[in-house]
């Protein structure tokens, strides 16, 4: 069964396109790990200010576990900080269907 996440972020407005650009960077560490099927970047505007929301989806929950160990290898990259306003939710998810045009 495949697996997937999907993370909520919050950075400070000053900092909003250098996290835009840490997610990119460990999105480039996750796609290049064996198991990766796909992933992405969005942004929305909420009440509390501009968020960014990332999920990632893998042939298995090992693939997941090798991609999230590869990343965390970008340190700072990854690391909650200052530049964030309150705390990431983190979500793992196991697909039940999938949907396509």
């Amino acid at each position: 069964m495949s697996i997937g996440f999907i993370a909520f972020h919050y950075p400070r407005a000053e900092h909003f396109e250098e996290f835009i650009d840490r997610t990119r960077q460990m999105g480039d560490v996750m796609r290049s790990t064996p198991g990766f099927l796909s992933g992405g970047c969005w942004t929305t505007a909420t009440p509390d200010g501009d968020s960014v929301v990332t999920a990632c989806h893998f042939e298995s929950q090992e693939a997941l576990q090798a991609a999230m160990a590869a990343a965390r290898g970008l340190g700072p990259v990854v690391a909650f900080d200052e530049r964030e306003q309150r705390p990431r939710e983190i979500h793992t998810l196991l697909r039940q269907f999938q949907l396509t045009r």
